[in-house]
């Protein structure tokens, strides 16, 4: 789907503006089209019925700004080790093969159905990550041969990083990304 498709838009909209826009629809229809196209009008609303309900299911799954904080604060006090392991279970959780990097501009390697991906995560702790430690592992990844790249940190990205990201496609997870990966890892949750 195209990234900034009708739909596309939609799902990453509230889902009761789908909902919405379906009960517009079928109302318009109701009220406008002949009775033999009633029923046809109101169907048009259908695929805004799906992306409400695919819209509702994903943002139920999202952590709430509480869960994201707890986890925020959780994360900041933990020392490398301990994080780096939950990110371990984390990913193989996902389906991925982790394999520890000892590299200065990556720290985990991937890999799930041919699909590689360097993991930069060391630096989660900063307050700002900045264009370094992206353009490290850019060119880690240049070298992986197509391998993708993500960047953990839950600082905000400085203005230079941001561009830089969007423009290299590296996926970058901030505290709610760490919060939805680490749901049911951290101790005591």
């Amino acid at each position: 789907m195209a990234k900034n498709s009708l739909f596309a838009i939609l799902l990453r909209k509230p889902w009761w503006l789908s909902l919405a826009i379906a009960v517009a629809l079928g109302l318009v229809a109701a009220a406008l089209l002949p009775a033999a196209y009633k029923l046809v009008g109101a169907a048009s609303g259908l695929p805004f019925l799906v992306i409400a309900a695919v819209a509702a299911w994903r943002q139920a799954r999202q952590p709430s700004a509480a869960r994201i904080e707890a986890t925020r604060a959780a994360v900041a006090r933990m020392a490398w080790p301990a994080f780096s392991a939950l990110l371990e279970q984390a990913f193989a959780r996902e389906g991925w093969r982790v394999t520890r990097a000892n590299a200065a501009s990556h720290d985990f390697v991937l890999e799930r159905e041919g699909r590689r991906m360097l993991v930069g995560a060391r630096r989660w702790k900063s307050a700002q990550p900045g264009l370094e430690a992206l353009r490290a592992l850019q060119a880690a990844r240049e070298h992986a041969d197509g391998a993708g790249a993500r960047l953990i940190a839950l600082g905000e990205l400085s203005e230079a990083a941001r561009p830089f990201a969007a423009a290299h496609r590296i996926d970058v997870w901030q505290a709610a990304e760490i919060a939805r990966a680490l749901d049911g890892l951290l101790p005591g949750r």
